[in-house]
């Protein structure tokens, strides 16, 4: 059997806003079903990399092809075929749950018993029911999210691109949003997500950083963690934080070391002693080894010279 071609395949994206460049030839393949996370500051290239894909802006240089689409030659086909939940609230305030998902259902062309029975079975996975009634714009920040989502895969597109999906939700919420978003991928749907929250970006297969718009590094999270091999993670606990951050950057056999809440995260050269390093702290009021995180690799790479 021939193997189906990747969701999606960039190669060379470039886009230009006069003359800056936003977005710097770069180079992705997107699997069939996979959860791929565009990870990046604001103002790296992340939303207009988003609207290059989903036929919203035109591309300056380079091809970009979703679900076998050239985007560049025939944005409409690309609209019509995928999925997008933007970061602002962008449903119709004035219109309940059930005639938002009606109208995105209609825009798509659903017939009538193929829309009731999407609505119905949305609904139900997304734990809306109850909320049918109700207008968009008296929904909790959860609940509207959630229809969101609804109405961009209404239509069940072979590829969803979601920017910032769960911004303003709660924690509680957010575990449960990507546990939908995990099983709309066990369905088959591709899906394109960028996140701030680097704790959420573990849930992706692959994950690209993209820094001034350039891709920086491309791997699963757990092969991404080995670009801080070489180095040992310490949390530090201080009892100024903040004050103590430039005498803890100071320190030989020091690599990184930056805020998290109310403790530090320090990268040590894994050679160097720890107990002998710290101790020269004043006010170190603790310390313990921890695992690396995806932030932390976030923040190596954010600190390399591009």
């Amino acid at each position: 059997m021939t193997p189906e071609p990747d969701a999606i395949v960039v190669r060379g994206l470039e886009k230009r806003f006069g003359s800056f460049r936003a977005v710097k030839a770069i180079d992705l393949t997107v699997r069939r079903g996979e959860i791929y996370g565009f990870i990046g500051a604001n103002g790296a290239g992340k939303s207009t990399t988003i609207k290059m894909l989903c036929g919203l802006l035109p591309p300056d240089g380079g091809r970009a092809l979703v679900d076998g689409i050239d985007v560049a030659a025939d944005p409409e086909s690309v609209k019509r075929r995928i999925g997008y939940m933007c970061q602002k609230f962008a449903l119709y305030g004035d219109l309940t749950a059930a005639e938002n998902i009606d109208f995105f259902g209609g825009v798509y062309g659903l017939d009538e018993d193929r829309l009731k029975s999407r609505r119905e079975e949305l609904f139900s996975i997304l734990d809306l029911s109850n909320a049918s009634g109700t207008r968009a714009d008296e929904l909790p920040r959860g609940f509207q999210q959630r229809l969101a989502l609804a109405c961009a895969v209404v239509h069940q597109p072979a590829v969803v691109f979601l920017d910032e999906p769960t911004a303003g939700v709660d924690p509680v919420q957010r575990r449960a949003f990507w546990d939908l978003i995990d099983s709309f991928s066990a369905a088959g749907t591709t899906v394109f997500v960028t996140t701030h929250f680097l704790d959420e970006a573990e849930y992706c297969r692959r994950i690209a950083f993209i820094a001034e718009g350039r891709i920086a590094a491309e791997d699963t999270p757990a092969g991404l963690k080995t670009l801080l091999s070489g180095r040992a993670m310490y949390e530090v606990r201080m009892d100024d934080p903040a004050g103590s951050l430039p005498a803890v950057r100071a320190l030989p056999g020091v690599l990184a070391a930056a805020l998290f809440g109310v403790t530090l995260h320090v990268a040590i050269d894994a050679a160097a002693d720890s107990g002998t390093l710290f101790g020269r702290l004043p006010g170190l009021a603790g310390f313990e080894p921890i695992p690396p995180t995806l932030e932390d690799v976030f923040l190596h790479i954010a600190g390399k010279p591009s």
